[in-house]
């Protein structure tokens, strides 16, 4: 009988074994920089600003639409591009290139250009439609990022570099709101600044890193149809992946509902005499806390191979700083819960993400299972506007907007308790 010889399992789709280096986590700290600070930017100063600018007496609802649509946008967009990414196999001038750069590159450069464009609207239909594009486009890219993780990290090294991945999250904020407030003037001139710095953060990762081809005989087939139906993942074939996804969902739906609404808080219930400043300093807090944990926290996490622990604690912080807020609105318990919720939250970022790797499908679909995931992400900002305006202005403020804050987080972080293979 003749023994049949297994096909070997190409880089792309191996589980990797050898620890990235200090020059591989500083290019996609840097990239994940240039990306949050293309996301976070526009959400938390300038588009409020723009908003405010063309329509100040409906800005709060207005807001609320326009990060809607964008987050409608991303919760599409990640997934199918991820989806796009597992299967991509291109060949220049003789060399094959790798399935995830490519979507990076791509994405940062039509991000900067729909950030351009964003920059020279001047209605409401007009913001809506480019924070639209940039969604698509930014998604795309984080797509790529994301699955670089699993792709060149090994599993006792992930909670580590989880955390330096995440540090920009918060990172991106701050040093984009030094960017456009301290250093250029002017909304449009902000946007500008944001593209440019996501160009020379992020291409460099593309370029210098490597990046493993996927041989073509590999690629699953591209069809509309089967594109869409792999999008679902089924709870009862994979139930870890679908109690990851609902842990991830409530927490980042907690975290929108916080911070939505952040500047008018500052402004129309702590009266801070300048809610600008005042914003940058709580940015600043809850990037030192953050940054405080998010490492040290991913380190212990991969010593210890423990994870849930640290998802549970995490979001125990974050809920005690949104209840500080909903019972103390004080510029005093501001600053103290700011502090906390970059805390709590550097420490879910880093563990939650190496755990959400350690329970994917398969390594075919790795960029797109975790762009499922990122709907988990994306999700919540649709549903925070539509769950914050009513609560804001309806149902009792803010006191009872940071205490559903409290409560939804609580029970997202709790929730890991049901994940069974991953300790």
């Amino acid at each position: 009988m003749t023994a049949i010889t297994p096909i070997p399992v190409p880089a792309a789709l191996a589980e990797p074994t050898v620890r990235v280096g200090r020059s591989w986590i500083a290019l996609i700290f840097s990239a994940n920089l240039g990306l949050w600070m293309a996301f976070f930017t526009p959400i938390q100063i300038l588009l409020p600003q723009q908003i405010e600018a063309i329509d100040a007496a409906n800005k709060e609802t207005m807001l609320a639409w326009v990060f809607g649509f964008g987050a409608l946008a991303a919760v599409l967009a990640n997934p199918i591009a991820g989806a796009l990414s597992d299967r991509t196999c291109v060949r220049i001038a003789g060399r094959e290139l790798g399935r995830r750069h490519i979507w990076t590159a791509g994405g940062a450069i039509a991000g900067a250009a729909a950030l351009v464009l964003l920059a020279q609207q001047h209605t409401i239909v007009g913001v809506a439609l480019a924070w639209v594009a940039a969604q698509i486009f930014l998604n795309a890219m984080l797509a790529s990022l994301t699955a670089g993780v699993p792709d060149r990290v090994p599993v006792n090294q992930r909670a580590a570099v989880a955390g330096w991945v995440g540090i920009p999250q918060a990172l991106g904020l701050v040093v984009g709101a030094v960017l456009v407030t301290a250093v250029v003037t002017g909304n449009a001139n902000g946007y500008l600044a944001i593209a440019v710095a996501l160009l020379v953060l992020a291409l460099p990762f593309a370029l210098r890193t490597a990046d493993d081809p996927l041989p073509r005989e590999h690629r699953a087939p591209l069809r509309t149809r089967d594109l869409l139906v792999g999008l679902w993942v089924s709870p009862r074939k994979y139930p870890d992946f679908a109690w990851a996804w609902g842990t991830r969902f409530l927490v980042q739906l907690g975290n929108a509902l916080g911070t939505l609404y952040l500047l008018f808080f500052l402004k129309d219930k702590v009266h801070y005499p300048n809610p600008e400043d005042g914003l940058l300093v709580l940015i600043l807090l809850y990037t030192a806390g953050m940054m405080a944990t998010a490492v040290v926290s991913g380190k212990l996490s991969d010593r210890s191979g423990r994870r849930k622990v640290f998802v549970i604690w995490s979001g125990v912080i974050m809920a005690v700083a949104a209840l500080l807020l909903a019972v103390w609105p004080t510029w005093n318990t501001a600053l103290v819960a700011a502090l906390l919720l970059g805390a709590g939250y550097g420490v879910y970022l880093a563990v939650d993400a190496a755990l959400i790797t350690q329970v994917l499908p398969v390594a075919t679909d790795r960029a797109k299972d975790l762009g499922v995931i990122n709907i988990a992400n994306s999700a919540p900002q649709v549903l925070g506007p539509a769950m914050s305006a009513p609560i804001v202005v309806y149902l009792g403020g803010y006191p009872t907007l940071y205490a559903v804050t409290a409560a939804v987080t609580l029970l997202g972080s709790a929730l890991v308790v049901r994940i069974r293979s991953v300790p």
